[in-house]
């Protein structure tokens, strides 16, 4: 099937433009959907993965390329597997099937009028809902593409500073579009609720990673999200799991390091002030074998 949104990619806030039935976007994709893994992933916020883990889909290809992506290897070396339209319905069919909690599309904006086409077409055979993974660099106008077919939104909110959005990952305008994400996501989403066993099955998790040195611009963020949203429709959760890779560039030796105690505490007390409610981390999680291996199982 042809997607005509593929023609002249504006999916994302890049707005490349790509006719990615001709050659790659600046996601690095072209115009079918691939994927490195999907696999039952137990290592999401607790309401996320609650009994048997998330249904996880790692597609491949991003339209931030941080660079410090622990998931480089599918960002932006373009590794994965090809799913046509029928391929991709049986993924989330099958993660289903043995016992998902609900179906994660991680990192899938390049890919979104083809996840629509597949879940109108298998909604009626799904029973558990789907959660939006993504790096917060969205568009308006392609989340309203998905309107009644996500059920849960989980974004991160990366920056505040545009300084920061610009050295870490090439988008300044970071911030404003992660801000109308937010509230276009929380619009769609409503409420937060759940079911008896503490599983989420509508609403809005904010995510953000704390980087080293950056605790103040955290705080911000914290701050604003504080101001423009209630618990009543998100919960925040503090990531504490950077992980100073080697492939790392040299340029940035402020990132050749983990976050401190003080840094992270910082922010997680500055968010409790604020009266925000959600997850926290253990240092532990900071450690390379939290990545996925992407080894195309379950595609």
């Amino acid at each position: 099937m042809m997607f005509p949104e593929y023609s002249a990619c504006t999916l994302c806030p890049r707005k490349c433009g790509a006719d990615r039935y001709n050659c790659t976007g600046f996601c690095g994709m072209g115009a079918v959907t691939a994927a490195a893994k999907a696999s039952l992933h137990k290592w999401e916020e607790p309401c996320i993965s609650y009994k048997n883990g998330a249904g996880t889909v790692f597609f491949s290809g991003c339209s931030l390329r941080c660079v410090y992506c622990q998931n480089h290897e599918i960002s932006s070396e373009r590794f994965g597997k090809e799913l046509p339209e029928s391929s991709l319905a049986d993924v989330f069919l099958r993660l289903q099937d043995i016992g998902a909690d609900n179906i994660e599309l991680v990192t899938p904006t390049h890919f979104v009028p083809h996840i629509v086409y597949t879940l109108e077409k298998i909604r009626h055979k799904l029973t558990i809902p789907v959660v939006y993974n993504t790096g917060g660099y969205e568009l308006v106008s392609t989340l309203k593409m998905l309107d009644g077919l996500v059920d849960i939104y989980l974004p991160d909110i990366k920056y505040f500073s545009p300084e920061l959005a610009s050295r870490y990952s090439a988008a300044p305008d970071y911030f404003d579009y992660a801000a109308e994400t937010v509230r276009e996501m929380i619009r769609q989403a409503g409420e937060l609720r759940f079911n008896d066993e503490g599983g989420l099955v509508r609403g809005t998790v904010i995510r953000h990673l704390v980087l080293p040195g950056c605790r103040h611009d955290s705080m911000r963020i914290m701050e604003w999200i504080a101001e423009n949203t209630s618990p009543e429709q998100v919960l925040v959760s503090i990531m504490n799991q950077y992980t100073p890779f080697d492939f790392v560039p040299e340029s940035f030796p402020e990132l050749k390091r983990r976050v401190t105690k003080m840094e992270y505490n910082s922010v997680v007390r500055r968010a409790s002030e604020l009266g925000l409610e959600g997850f926290t981390q253990e240092k532990s999680s900071a450690d390379a074998g939290y990545v996925p291996d992407f080894d195309l199982s379950g595609l």
